[in-house]
C-alpha cells in the first residue's frame, strides 16, 4: 500500500543520533557510522556499520502511518510486533528467503522510540531490489515459488501471525474526507488539490467502495487461508546472483493466497499453472479482482489522509498527491465488474 518510490524526508523530530543508544541496548550492536537510505514506501531505514565490520538495515516506523494493522498507535505497534514475530518465526522454520528481524538479547523483535515510532534490525541483505511493478521472467519464476513455499509454511506460524481484515485499511478516514468535500481542507499545500481531485471522482471512489463491499462478502467464504506476505512485488524482491530473498514483512498476515497472488498472474497462465502445480490451490478470480481493488483503494485512502493531515512541501508529499490524482482516475479500470 502507498506506493511511493521512496521516503525521502525524516521526520523533523527525529534524530539520527538517536539510533545508537538504542541499537547497543537492544542489540549490543555498536555503530560506527549510520548511513539513511531512502528506500521503501512507507517506513525510514539506515545502513549501519558496527566496530567490527558487521553491517545492519535498520527500520524505523511511524504509528500514526500504518492503517492496516490497527486504529491506534497501541494497536498498530502490537500488529507490527506479531508481523516481526512471525517473520522470524518464517525464517527459524527453514525459509531461508525470509529477511526477518534480528532478535534483541531479549528476544523482542521491535522495540519502541517513544509514543510515535518503533525501531527494528534487520540482516543486511546484499543485492539488488527490482522496481515496483515490474518481475522479469527469472523472478517471476522465482517469486512463485518462494510463494508456494511461503503459503504451506502456514502451520509453523498459525499460532503467531494475525488475520487479515477483509475492511479496508483508513476506511472511516476516507469516508470522512467524501464527507468533507465542500468545505476547505488546510491541512498543507495539497490539502486542497488533494480535495478537489478526490472531488471530482467522489461517484467513482463511492462505487468503488461498494464494489470492494460486494467482492468481501464472496471472499470472506473462502476456507483456504494461508500465510501471506502481502506485498511482494518485485521491489520487495531482492536479487543477488541466482539467489532471492524477499523484504518488507511488516504486511504478513493469514489471508487467502490470491493476497500474493494478484500481483503475478498478469495476462498469463504460466504463473498460476506453476503456483497450482506446487500447492493444489486453483486461482479464484474474484479473490484476485478484490484484492487488487483493495490495493486501489487502500492508495486512495492512504494519500489522502497524508494530505488531509498537517504537512509541508516534500518529495514524500508531492509523490503523495500525484499518487492520488492516478489513483482516483482507475475506475475505468473496473468497468466490467462495475456494469
Amino acid at each position: 500500500m502507498l506506493t511511493l518510490d521512496g521516503v525521502r524526508a525524516l521526520p523533523e523530530e527525529f534524530e539520527t543520533s538517536a539510533l545508537t543508544g538504542f541499537l547497543a541496548d537492544g542489540w549490543g550492536f555498536d555503530v560506527e557510522a549510520a548511513d539513511y537510505a531512502a528506500v521503501g514506501g512507507g517506513s525510514y531505514h539506515w545502513v549501519v556499520n558496527d566496530l567490527e565490520g558487521t553491517r545492519g538495515f535498520v527500520t524505523v516506523d511511524d504509528l500514526d502511518r500504518k492503517p492496516w494493522l490497527g486504529d491506534t498507535r497501541e494497536s498498530v505497534f502490537d500488529g507490527l510486533g506479531r508481523a516481526f514475530d512471525t517473520a522470524a518465526a518464517l525464517r527459524d522454520s527453514g525459509l531461508g528467503f525470509v529477511a526477518a528481524p534480528i532478535p534483541t538479547a531479549r528476544g523482542e523483535t521491535l522495540r519502541r522510540i517513544g509514543p510515535r515510532y518503533t525501531i527494528a534490525l534487520f540482516p543486511f541483505v546484499e543485492g539488488q531490489a527490482g522496481r515496483f511493478g515490474q518481475y522479469d521472467t527469472a523472478e517471476r519464476a522465482a517469486v512463485v515459488t518462494m510463494l508456494a513455499d511461503l503459503h504451506q509454511a502456514t502451520p509453523a506460524v498459525g499460532s503467531v501471525a494475525r488475520t487479515i481484515d477483509l475492511e479496508l485499511p483508513g476506511r472511516p478516514q476516507l469516508e470522512d474526507a467524501l464527507q468533507e468535500l465542500d468545505q476547505p481542507w488546510s491541512g498543507g499545500p495539497f490539502s486542497e488539490p488533494a480535495r478537489q481531485a478526490l472531488a471530482r471522482h467522489a461517484p467513482d471512489v463511492a462505487e468503488l467502495l461498494a464494489l470492494a463491499d460486494r467482492l468481501s462478502a464472496e471472499v470472506a467464504k473462502s476456507t483456504n487461508w494461508v500465510v501471506t506476505h502481502g506485498e511482494p512485488h518485485a521491489a520487495n524482491v531482492m536479487r543477488a546472483g541466482e539467489r532471492y530473498a524477499l523484504v518488507d514483512w511488516d504486511t504478513v498476515a493469514l489471508a487467502p493466497p490470491e493476497r500474493d497472488l494478484w500481483m503475478l498472474v498478469g495476462d498469463g497462465a504460466d504463473e498460476v499453472t506453476a503456483y497450482a502445480d506446487a500447492t493444489g490451490h486453483q486461482l479464484d478470480q474474484v479473490a484476485v479482482n478484490f484484492f487488487r481493488l483493495t490495493w486501489d483503494l487502500a492508495d486512495i485512502a492512504a494519500f489522502t489522509n497524508v494530505l488531509r493531515s498537517p504537512h509541508r512541501h516534500s518529495a514524500d508529499t508531492v509523490k503523495a498527491y500525484d499518487g492520488l490524482t492516478k489513483c482516483v482516475a482507475t475506475r475505468d479500470r473496473w468497468a466490467a465488474l462495475l456494469g
